[in-house]
């Protein structure tokens, strides 16, 4: 299909969207403000590729974001939530499935003894957070600066991922009581965070943090600096939160906090536990957790919290995770990637930094890895949007994004990196030869 009716059909479709929908989408990242050009509307995924509304195909990088480890319309996943929804979409009483999905949750992160099951990353981080001021008495949360938590108020504040795209990354509507409350430190940076909680003695409930920042490209942790967090915490008497919504099941079966050996104190997972589908959780010890209602007097609820059809696409996909070999396959995978673009970047003359850890990575156009929010800030920008849309024109869906992650998946088979490693070298020799205007494309 001709590149400009697929421009046209998706150009009608966001006019129309428009009209009725702020900005034209409902998560701002998908308008594609920071790499130029109209957002493509697609119509269907398979494994690997998408599919947009004029039939074009498209190698994804980005995979919903994190969710789909197994790839688009996974047939098991397709299959269990086929089943469940002929039983029925949602009951608004406690299921089985629940059960056994908080069995397969502890099972697999030691730290979680128990555990809620919510519908998204934010209401998670949220609610960790309530329970953490509830059990310390206190109201100070520390975060990183370019960490995206959800967009509750208390976490907009110098936040990461598409606040930071926009470069809004803090948000009019949060009142200045609540953003007080929200401290911030670099990331990678623990005598930061020794310094603000010495700074509010008995006044730091939670240290919240991304254990491999991911909402700012991919930032893993220095060494030490997990255990650093952890040791704070316990000085401090404050509660350490791991957002484990990208890493949890993403970088192992026990997620970040099993890679890098540091416990927290409460986990909050999202993304792959819903296999696709709306769903998220946050837990962590049994004492701590049995002060959420109605165990105890800290309130939180959800008509659509463990919806059987995500409870079972979350299971399934959970299944075929923890078989031997999976993460091997997803950690080559990523291994092929990484080098597949930094071959052709190296090739075409154009700084770029690949940073990959598992099935995550991110191509940042900078000459040397950033290590907090500063050095990602340092990455050009309109060499990125160049890269996007030279890798759109040659069918690879890039994150629209230069501060988000890549995502791969067990469908990200070899013959799919060859197409990968022959579309990188094209759409970096053109960055390298493209007008150096400070214009996107």
């Amino acid at each position: 299909m001709a590149r400009g009716l697929a421009a046209s059909q998706s150009q009608r479709l966001f006019e129309r969207a428009c009209a009725r929908i702020p900005g034209g989408v409902n998560s701002p990242v998908r308008a594609f403000q920071a790499v130029g050009g109209s957002p493509r509307f697609m119509d269907r995924a398979q494994g690997p590729y998408l599919w947009d509304v004029d039939g074009r195909r498209y190698l994804d990088l980005c995979m919903s974001w994190g969710p789909l480890p197994l790839g688009h319309a996974d047939a098991a996943v397709v299959e269990a939530v086929c089943r469940a929804a002929a039983r029925g979409t949602s009951f608004g009483t406690a299921t089985a499935g629940e059960v056994e999905l908080a069995e397969r949750i502890a099972e697999a992160l030691p730290s979680v003894e128990s555990v809620r099951l919510v519908s998204s990353g934010t209401e998670a981080v949220m609610s960790a957070v309530r329970l953490a001021r509830a059990c310390t008495g206190r109201s100070r949360v520390i975060k990183c600066a370019g960490a995206y938590h959800g967009h509750a108020d208390a976490f907009l504040v110098q936040a990461g991922s598409g606040a930071l795209t926009g470069g809004v990354p803090s948000s009019p509507g949060v009142p200045e009581a609540v953003a007080a409350d929200t401290l911030i430190c670099p990331y990678n940076d623990a005598a930061a965070v020794e310094a603000l909680c010495a700074a509010h003695p008995d006044g730091v409930a939670a240290i919240v943090v991304e254990p491999v920042a991911g909402n700012m490209g991919l930032v893993p942790p220095r060494d030490g600096y997990l255990r650093a967090l952890r040791r704070v915490a316990d000085g401090a008497g404050a509660l350490l939160i791991f957002d484990e919504v990208i890493t949890g099941f993403r970088v192992g079966y026990g997620g970040a906090q099993q890679r890098y050996g540091v416990r927290p104190d409460l986990t909050c997972l999202g993304k792959i536990l819903g296999g696709g589908l709306p769903l998220a959780a946050y837990g962590g010890r049994s004492d701590w957790m049995r002060q959420v209602a109605p165990s105890g007097p800290v309130y939180q609820a959800g008509t659509l919290s463990g919806n059987p059809l995500a409870v079972a696409a979350g299971l399934a996909t959970l299944e075929r995770l923890r078989q031997p070999g999976s993460y091997e396959s997803l950690e080559a995978g990523g291994q092929a990637a990484a080098q597949a673009l930094d071959q052709a970047a190296a090739v075409a003359g154009v700084p770029c930094a690949v940073v990959q850890l598992g099935s995550l990575l991110t191509p940042f156009l900078c000459p040397s890895p950033p290590a907090d929010l500063d050095g990602v800030q340092a990455v050009d920008r309109a060499a990125y949007a160049r890269l996007f849309q030279e890798m759109l024109a040659r069918g690879v869906y890039l994150p629209p994004s230069p501060f988000e992650c890549c995502f791969l998946s067990l469908a990200h088979g070899p013959s799919v990196l060859e197409e990968l490693a022959a579309a990188a070298a094209g759409a970096f020799a053109a960055v390298a030869t493209a007008p150096r205007d400070g214009g996107r494309p």
